[in-house]
C-alpha cells in the first residue's frame, strides 16, 4: 500500500478529494467550510476554565477536582496544538 504524497497548502484550498457536501449549492450555499478556527477558540478557552478551576481546586482542598480539571486542561491543549498545526498546514477554516 503506497503512501499518499504530502499535500500542500492549494490542494487544501481546492478542497480535499473524496469530500462530498450533500447541502452545497442548494439555495445558493456557499460549500461548507471547516470550523478549526471555532474549534481553536472552544479549545482555548476550555483550557483557560480548566487551569482556572483547577487553581481554585487546589485552594479549595479539593484535589480529586483539580486532578480532574487538570487532566481536561491537558486534553484541552493537545486539542489547541493539533488544530494549531493543522492552520499552519494550510487547511482553511
Amino acid at each position: 500500500m503506497a503512501a499518499e504524497p504530502r499535500r500542500s497548502r492549494e490542494d487544501y484550498g481546492a478542497g480535499l478529494p473524496d469530500h462530498h457536501d450533500p447541502t452545497a449549492g442548494i439555495g445558493g450555499a456557499p460549500p461548507a467550510r471547516s470550523a478549526l478556527t471555532l474549534r481553536a477558540v472552544l479549545a482555548a478557552f476550555g483550557l483557560a476554565v480548566s487551569v482556572g478551576g483547577a487553581v481554585l481546586a487546589v485552594t479549595a482542598g479539593v484535589t480529586w477536582f483539580a486532578i480532574v480539571l487538570a487532566v481536561i486542561a491537558v486534553v484541552a491543549l493537545l486539542d489547541l496544538l493539533w488544530i494549531l498545526y493543522r492552520k499552519y498546514r494550510g487547511e482553511p477554516g
